[in-house]
């Protein structure tokens, strides 16, 4: 934008100059510092629904809680993270040890 300004191009030069289209020229020109922030709460899991299926269910997977909750597994990891849940699933629970495999047996 700076260019643009010093050698007193309009947005279509610049734009042409640069390869980039003159809608993003306009954009930057309004706001060139990325958005960090979401300007909307999350509405579609309900976060006391969330802790509540949380504590029914310690061990359960997020592919196990996306359908008790209505939503995918990659919404109810945003959700968990929002929420303050960061662990990860202990291997050595019952629940996640799977029987072995014919094969490997004696």
């Amino acid at each position: 934008m700076a260019f643009k300004k010093k050698e007193a191009l309009t947005y279509a030069e610049t734009a042409d100059r640069f390869g980039v289209g003159s809608a993003s020229l306009m954009r930057w020109a309004k706001r060139l510092e990325p958005c960090l922030t979401r300007n909307k709460p999350a509405t579609k899991i309900n976060r006391a629904a969330l802790i509540l299926d949380v504590e029914t269910y310690p061990d359960a997977s997020q592919h196990e809680r996306a359908p008790r909750m209505g939503v995918s597994a990659r919404g109810i990891c945003d959700a968990l993270k929002r929420a303050g849940f960061s662990y990860k699933k202990n291997i050595l629970s019952p629940q996640s040890r799977r029987p072995s495999s014919k094969r490997f047996s004696d």
